[in-house]
C-alpha cells in the first residue's frame, strides 16, 4: 500500500486555517480532518446518551468508539455553544485525549475512502499528531485581524457580540492554548509559517499549495 501524504495545517483561533484546509483538500483529492470536531463529536455523543461530559469513564468509552464514518463528525450541533462547552470537559480527560490521539494518527495513515493522503488541521498536528508529515503549515494573524474575523462570523451568525470582549477573550484563548503543559500551540521547527493577516482568501490558498505542491509535488486534481 503507498504511504499516505500527510499535510499538517495548526494555527490560532479564527486563523482561517479550517477553511484554507478544507478547501486544500477539496483541491489535491485528499480526505480532511478538523480535528477540533472530534473533541466535540465526543461530547455532543455523551449528552445524547443522557450522560455528564465530566465523566472521564463514559468520555473515554466513547473517544474509542468514533469513527471516521460516523456522521456525527459532520453534525451541525457540534458548533453550538453546548458542544463547545461539553468538549472542553472531555478535553481534560486523558484516556479521551489518547484515544483521540490514535483516532487522528490512524485516519492520516490509512485516510478513508481510499483517499490518497489527509490534510489534518488542529492545534498540534504538526508537533505532536504528525511530526512525519510531508508538509506543515502554520496558518496565522495579528490577533486583530482574528478578532475582526470571529466578530464577523458571529454577527453573521446573528450572535451578539462586543468588539473590545471579543478582542480580549481572543487573546485570552491565545494565551491558553500557547501557554498549556501538554501539546502547546507553536509552529514546528519545519513548518512553513503563513500569516494571513494581509491577504484575501484566495492570496491565502495560493500561497499554501505553492508551499505543498513543494514539498510534496501534488498539484489540483481538476
Amino acid at each position: 500500500m503507498p504511504k499516505s501524504i500527510i499535510i499538517a495545517i495548526d494555527g490560532p483561533a479564527a486563523s482561517g486555517k479550517g477553511t484554507l484546509s478544507k478547501r486544500i483538500a477539496a483541491e489535491l483529492g485528499l480526505a480532511h480532518l478538523d480535528t477540533g470536531s472530534l473533541y466535540r463529536a465526543v461530547g455532543v455523543a455523551v449528552l445524547r446518551a443522557g450522560k455528564d461530559p465530566a465523566d472521564a469513564a463514559v468520555a473515554a468509552q466513547v473517544a474509542r468508539a468514533l469513527r471516521p464514518e460516523d456522521g456525527i463528525l459532520a453534525d451541525p450541533e457540534l458548533r453550538s455553544d453546548e458542544a463547545a462547552q461539553a468538549a472542553s470537559k472531555v478535553a481534560v480527560v486523558p484516556e479521551v485525549r489518547s484515544a483521540l490521539l490514535d483516532f487522528q494518527r490512524t485516519f492520516a495513515a490509512v485516510p478513508p475512502a481510499g483517499a490518497p493522503g489527509a490534510v489534518l488541521d488542529g492545534r498540534d498536528i504538526g508537533t505532536v499528531v504528525c511530526p512525519d508529515a510531508a508538509a506543515k503549515l502554520f496558518v496565522t494573524a495579528s490577533v486583530e485581524v482574528r478578532a475582526e474575523r470571529r466578530l464577523k462570523e458571529l454577527r453573521e451568525r446573528g450572535i451578539p457580540a462586543i468588539p473590545s470582549d471579543v478582542l480580549e477573550d481572543m487573546k485570552a484563548r491565545d494565551a491558553r492554548d500557547s501557554q498549556r503543559a501538554v501539546a502547546p500551540l507553536k509552529p514546528a521547527d519545519d513548518a512553513f509559517v503563513l500569516d494571513t493577516s494581509a491577504m484575501n482568501p484566495e492570496q491565502a490558498f495560493a500561497a499554501a499549495l505553492a508551499y505543498i505542491g513543494s514539498k510534496t509535488g501534488l498539484g489540483p486534481k481538476r
